[in-house]
Formats: structure tokens, C-alpha cells, sequence
């Protein structure tokens, strides 16, 4: 984005209007969201989940491992808010837990599983 002030154009950035300590809090609240992704176990959950509510049963079926495994990572993506989850009676159906999860699984995708269409 371009802002023109006084005739002259600069580049727009990101972090422009917003204060140190405000840009600091995010910048720990984007490192402990990219570590949350930065597990494989984790970010094939996400993936599994992108296409729709889960059981843990169907996590563990899908990813091949223990429940033990899946309900930890499981908890590591509650903490970060990444996953709902419900309980049906002894089942626990997860689900996507905000649009910024949703966000990255769709980018991760699109750039590292999607068919490149640019050839």
C-alpha cells in the first residue's frame, strides 16, 4: 500500500501506527501461533480438520498414532485456541477453532500441497 504526504510516496508498512509494545505483543502472540504449527503432528490435525468435525478415534485412524499422541497434541492446539472440541457422550469431536486457523491451513495448502497452476 502507498501513502502520499507532502507529494512524496512511501511504502506503507504493516507495523505503521501501532506502538512498540503493541507490536511486541503481537509478535509473541504470531511465535507461539507458528509453534503450534510448527509440529507435524499438529499441523496434520489441522489439516484433517480443515475438511471437517473429527473424533479423536478419527484422528488417531487418520494419522496412524496413539491416542495418547493425538490427546496431547490435541491439548497443545486447545491452549493455542486453534481447536474447539464438544463431548457426545464418550465421544470428543474437534473442530477448527478460529478463522486464523483456517487461514494458515488453507495457505499451507495452497503452497506446499495445492497443484501449481503457474506451471
Amino acid at each position: 500500500m502507498e501513502a502520499t504526504l507532502n507529494g512524496n510516496t512511501k511504502m506503507a508498512t504493516a507495523a505503521e501506527g501501532v506502538n512498540t509494545d503493541e507490536l511486541g505483543g503481537r509478535a509473541t502472540e504470531a511465535s507461539s501461533f507458528l509453534k503450534a504449527l510448527g509440529h507435524e503432528g499438529r499441523l496434520m490435525i489441522l489439516c484433517h480438520l480443515s475438511s471437517g468435525e473429527k473424533t479423536v478415534t478419527e484422528l488417531e485412524n487418520l494419522l496412524s498414532s496413539r491416542q495418547a499422541s493425538v490427546s496431547q497434541q490435541l491439548a497443545r492446539l486447545r491452549l493455542e485456541g486453534l481447536v474447539k472440541y464438544r463431548r457426545e457422550g464418550k465421544a470428543i469431536y474437534y473442530t477448527l477453532g478460529d478463522t486464523k486457523a483456517r487461514q494458515a491451513i488453507d495457505l499451507v495448502y495452497k503452497m506446499f500441497c495445492g497443484v501449481d497452476l503457474e506451471g
